[in-house]
């Protein structure tokens, strides 16, 4: 049996009800190359442009094919997101149950749920060059996935108070069928 993967640790029991796509995807073990479609939206100012250059996040409008690399071993994921004009990279491990995101200069800190067969990203903590970020100036997320089919559909966007959008992208990615799966039996 492979080990738990850090979805499945950090969701627990929900991990059970996500939808086939996305837990086929958050279970998935080893080198894995899916591709898809998305569209990009430029952040909405020049200090947008600047913090997403910091995150090294899309900088610019752009739609067409994706190609997300997944480096995935129980202790972290490497995801490589391989934008029409852009490419982006984070590494993710499991901390108590949250899932901690290091992108760019920032470490974000997410809740995870399911609901209703979906997953949801809950922006708890994010510090950027190390510091802190306060409250009052951390950015509002919305991080989702929904399962339809064989396809893992995704929406990310982050908009900070008196800054506006510096991130936001939505597309599909083909997750495939019979991949080792963590959890598994192997």
């Amino acid at each position: 049996m492979l080990p738990l993967s850090l979805y499945q640790r950090a969701l627990g029991p929900a991990y059970q009800r996500l939808a086939p796509a996305l837990a086929r995807f958050h279970g998935l073990s080893g080198p894995h190359r899916l591709v898809g479609q998305v569209q990009v939206e430029a952040p909405a100012t020049w200090l947008g442009r600047v913090l997403a250059w910091a995150l090294g996040a899309p900088q610019r409008a752009v739609q067409g094919a994706i190609t997300f690399e997944l480096q995935a071993h129980p202790d972290a994921e490497v995801w490589t997101r391989r934008f029409p004009a852009q490419t982006m990279r984070s590494t993710l491990r499991e901390a108590a149950g949250r899932v901690v995101e290091h992108l760019g200069a920032a470490r974000l800190t997410f809740v995870l749920q399911e609901a209703d067969g979906r997953l949801v990203m809950q922006l708890q903590q994010l510090h950027f060059c190390g510091i802190p970020c306060p409250a009052w100036l951390r950015p509002q997320v919305v991080a989702e996935e929904i399962g339809v089919g064989d396809a893992l559909h995704f929406c990310v966007q982050a908009t900070v108070p008196g800054v506006g959008r510096v991130v936001s992208y939505r597309g599909h990615l083909l997750v495939p069928a019979g991949a080792a799966v963590a959890g598994a039996s192997a």
